[in-house]
């Protein structure tokens, strides 16, 4: 028998409002992912963090970024917040892309980016 098992949070990704509270109804704790401007903490969430399509408001390869997406460092806003206790722990990523433009980017970080494929994986 082959075992695996992968310790990466689950991102899972809704289209609007109310398949997010639905979503965060049902299941283990978690953390909301959205585009800018960020909805209000939703009921059920312990955690919120929000990027900005609009472009890096940073220079190119700043020593803050690197260079990485806004998906990217907003995720590692909510990891930095849950291993440091700044929030409540939760065990899933609740990613709420009303846009395709959204999605795309959600989708890349999870593809390409090296320290997000590390402790993200799609759910």
């Amino acid at each position: 028998m082959t075992w695996s098992l992968d310790a990466r949070i689950p991102i899972v990704t809704v289209a609007d409002a109310a398949t997010l509270v639905a979503a965060l109804a049902g299941g283990r704790p978690a953390a909301v992912l959205a585009e800018a401007p960020p909805p209000a903490l939703p009921d059920g969430a312990v955690a919120l963090a929000s990027f900005d399509l609009s472009g890096p408001s940073h220079a190119a390869a700043c020593t803050c970024c690197g260079g990485r997406s806004a998906v990217a460092a907003a995720l590692d806003r909510l990891f930095q917040a849950r291993v440091r206790g700044q929030c409540g722990w939760f065990e899933r990523v609740v990613a709420l892309v009303e846009t395709d433009a959204a999605r795309a980017e959600v989708t890349a970080a999870l593809r390409d980016d090296a320290v997000t494929v590390a402790r993200f994986r799609p759910g």
